[in-house]
């Protein structure tokens, strides 16, 4: 057949005294149907037939999906008086008639499906508090015997955890501390300039990047990059079914799994914290030298005097709080991990959002209750 024989179309058979008999021609294919002059002149002329009860489609060279769903939805989703084809085409109009292209509308809640389904959110919702507290109770206690035992600790464990969450992370923070002290700086700069406070910059910048933004921007990362790290290793231990195996053979999964993350986060927050306030602290000196002439020099020996060594220390002490509620909501989350992909998914997006949450309400708490100090 020739290629231009190829489009599909439409023909109208009345015979003398007998009813009119719609001949579809062409190749009713998908790669026909594409261009959309083909498509709405096909559209118009259907709807220009209007009802017919004869259809013939053995003139027709190839019938797929699309050509098929087109005559179907044209017939109203019903099977015409009389239909002549062949058998391939019936059978493929007859699986295009078996399945529904809509969506079934979802049923309504009753108001006891509500109510029970407020219920079981409320009962999930409890029993995670009551195991992140359990969880908290035994670290403690694995805390405790290690003290008690600190030879048979888990050290490599530790120290592997410490050089993953701490020193691997160093150039991501540093680059995005520095940033950030870049754009403060030349932000604060055009206000500044205009009432002639230029050298108001250091105490603005020393006291919001060490006290509050450093710490809270590494945390920030650190819940995205490490927590999510924690909760899929444990999260994939539960697929493989190596937690079951621990706890046969009796290794207690808080000693050898939870402690040692949360100790390596505990010793790294607050150096990831300093580090990223340096870095920071670098990025806005360079930019108050470009835009408003303030030396490195002027700002080394302004800054001690303006921000007080107790704001590092209460950044340092709260960044400790950090590390361990972004691996104890990192081992929660992973431990509840049921043994398959979807849950592994869910939990992993979950602890990060958590972990995020946690951080910033820690850290409005910190700004409440020490609100004294190093002011």
């Amino acid at each position: 057949m020739p290629i231009e024989d190829a489009t599909p179309r439409l023909c109208r058979h009345e015979p003398a005294g007998e009813r009119a008999v719609a001949v579809p021609e062409g190749d009713w294919t998908a790669a026909q149907l594409a261009s959309s002059r083909v498509w709405n002149g096909l559209m118009a002329k259907l709807a220009s037939f209007g009802q017919v009860d004869d259809w013939d489609l053995r003139q027709v060279g190839a019938l797929d999906h699309l050509g098929a769903l087109a005559l179907w939805n044209h017939w109203g989703r019903r099977w015409p008086a009389r239909v002549e084809a062949h058998e391939g085409q019936r059978a493929l109009l007859e699986r295009v008639a078996a399945y529904p292209t809509q969506a079934p509308l979802s049923e309504r809640l009753s108001l006891r499906q509500r109510v029970d389904g407020f219920g079981l959110a409320v009962e999930d919702a409890i029993a995670q508090v009551r195991d992140f507290i359990g969880l908290m109770g035994q670290l403690l206690l694995d805390f405790l015997r290690l003290l008690a035992a600190p030879q048979k600790g888990p050290w490599r464990d530790f120290s592997g955890h410490l050089y993953r969450i701490g020193a691997q992370a160093l150039p991501i923070t540093a680059l995005v501390g520095f940033l950030i002290g870049v754009v403060l700086a030349y932000l604060m700069s055009q206000v500044l300039r205009q009432f002639g406070a230029e050298s108001f910059i250091v105490n603005i910048l020393g006291l919001a990047l060490i006290r509050e933004l450093g710490p809270l921007l590494a945390a920030v990362l650190i819940a995205g990059r490490s927590g999510s790290a924690i909760t899929a290793q444990i999260g994939v231990m539960r697929v493989t079914e190596e937690l079951d195996a621990m706890r046969v053979l009796g290794i207690p999964t808080g000693f050898r799994l939870v402690m040692p993350r949360a100790m390596a986060l505990a010793v790294a927050m607050p150096l990831i914290s300093v580090w990223t306030s340096m870095a920071a602290l670098v990025g806005g000196m360079l930019a108050a030298d470009i835009t408003l002439g303030i030396t490195p020099s002027y700002f080394f020996e302004a800054l001690p005097k303006v921000v007080k060594l107790s704001n590092l220390t209460l950044a340092c002490a709260k960044s400790v709080v950090f590390g361990v509620s972004i691996a104890l909501i990192g081992c929660h989350y992973g431990l509840r991990v049921k043994p398959n992909t979807e849950s592994l998914g869910r939990g992993t997006t979950t602890s990060v959002v958590a972990s995020i949450t946690a951080v910033i309400l820690i850290d409005a708490l910190f700004a409440v209750l020490f609100k004294t100090v190093g002011i």
